[in-house]
């Protein structure tokens, strides 16, 4: 069973002042997410910038770089619903009307550095149930222990479906759970039996804790929305070296890397409907 590589290039906070490698119009994304993928990356985790550098939900804006990078190469798109924590809740989850394969979702209001992460409980279903009717797999990102018994609750309520659900354990943001081994440990054995989990490990634990999710069992995550540095004072040329060290630890584990076909298999991704044809769907009015 292969490793499913994520590459997530930009993030929301980060800016071309903290790391000038980082992609921010879609031109840059979309030549990041192909050489990723040329590299082993399976699916792409996309966040938006605007022509100042700003997060942004702009629909145009994201068809326009889903549309680039499906030029490029056939990686699995999912688009972060998390956008960034100025833009409200309706821009952010307006999103999914792209009919992505994938696409996050936050089930819970938090701290969030020095800002707030809203994501009030019944926007949530709402939007839940919105993916559910579109035939978009959730990725479900969880960054306290309270965020994986709300996942739950959503999906006894049948707004999730409970075959092979996705989590992304994210670590070392300020108002979630710590970047620690014995965090990541307490996540991983709370987890349903039949799900698929990565780790997204937040600044300068991301190398130690992807090595350790790799061996519990997890997929990998990898790119400068994580981390900016490729080793303590030295700053990531781009979101390349990154990949490739991940790559490596893949390979240094004796494990294999999934490619997009395989990644479909172990996500238990729903069949391709004519209207999730990435980057080519008509804009919602």
């Amino acid at each position: 069973m292969g490793i499913i590589l994520t590459v997530a290039p930009t993030g929301p906070i980060a800016t071309t002042a903290d790391n000038p490698h980082l992609p921010t119009q879609p031109h840059e994304i979309a030549d990041a997410v192909a050489a990723a993928y040329t590299a082993g990356a399976s699916v792409a985790h996309l966040h938006f910038r605007d022509g100042d550098g700003r997060p942004t939900a702009d629909l145009g804006i994201a068809r326009e770089t889903i549309g680039l990078i499906s030029d490029r190469c056939p990686i699995l798109i999912q688009l972060s619903t998390g956008v960034g924590l100025s833009v409200p809740f309706d821009e952010r989850a307006a999103l999914v009307e792209l009919r992505p394969r994938m696409a996050t979702l936050n089930p819970c209001n938090m701290s969030f550095g020095d800002g707030e992460f809203r994501n009030p409980p019944q926007e949530v279903r709402r939007l839940a149930a919105r993916m559910r009717d579109l035939g978009i797999k959730p990725e479900l990102e969880i960054y306290d222990t309270g965020h994986l018994d709300a996942c739950l609750r959503l999906r006894d309520e049948g707004l999730l479906d409970d075959e092979r659900m996705q989590f992304s354990i994210v670590l070392g943001v300020r108002g979630g759970m710590a970047a620690t081994a014995d965090n990541l440990l307490t996540m991983v054995r709370r987890l349903p039996a039949d799900c698929v989990w990565q780790v997204i490990a937040v600044g300068r634990m991301n190398l130690h804790l992807t090595v350790i999710a790799l061996a519990l069992g997890g997929n990998a995550r990898a790119g400068l929305e994580d981390t900016l540095h490729l080793r303590r004072g030295e700053l990531s040329a781009g979101n390349q070296p990154l990949i490739e060290r991940t790559t490596e630890l893949v390979g240094n584990l004796d494990l294999t890397l999934a490619n997009v076909e395989e990644a479909e298999r172990l996500l238990n991704l729903p069949a391709r409907r004519d209207d999730q044809r990435a980057g080519r769907v008509e804009l919602p009015v």
